[in-house]
């Protein structure tokens, strides 16, 4: 597993965010079961470029927390059967599945933390989560996504113990 992370973000990141970052994109890896090594690139920015970047890409002109950038098709959630099929999935050097970019505002991070009475620590992780879901497919528009969705990002949160009952307030 290459995780790459990129930290833009200005003020000081108090939380161990690469240990997080390790943790938690590689428990969502082995939870879907994904067969291949695999490289992720994470960007940790603020809420003004992340804003420019949700206007860019989507055409949502406001921050929001984090991004996915898928870099796979999938026929299902977490379907590898056809991955192989796509040259442009594997980097030709590493041969490392390319699962794609998160990109995650620390300020929506503090902001989110305080105002959902958690730590730190397990709002990054949660977010991370939820991105690598989408990573794999995942989505949530649709009320039996979102459920689904939720419920795999508390297993893969759970079984990384970045939850709100052991991790308090930072």
């Amino acid at each position: 597993m290459n995780i790459v992370i990129e930290n833009e973000y200005e003020d000081e990141i108090s939380i161990p965010y690469e240990k997080i970052a390790h943790d938690v994109i590689g428990a969502a890896i082995d939870y879907v079961s994904c067969p291949y090594e695999c490289e992720v690139n994470l960007l940790l920015t603020d809420n003004e470029t992340i804003h420019q970047i949700n206007k860019e890409q989507r055409d949502i002109d406001r921050p929001t927390d984090v991004l996915s950038f898928p870099m796979a098709e999938y026929e299902a959630p977490a379907d590898f059967s056809k991955i192989e099929e796509d040259p442009m999935a594997f980097d030709p050097e590493s041969g490392e599945f390319l699962l794609g970019d998160i990109v995650i505002s620390m300020d929506k991070v503090w902001e989110q933390a305080k105002a959902y009475g958690h730590s730190y620590e397990r709002e990054y992780a949660f977010l991370i989560a939820h991105s690598m879901l989408h990573l794999f497919g995942y989505d949530h528009m649709e009320e039996e996504e979102r459920k689904e969705m939720e419920e795999k990002q508390e297993e893969i949160l759970t079984k990384t113990r970045y939850t709100r009952d052991e991790r308090g307030l930072s």
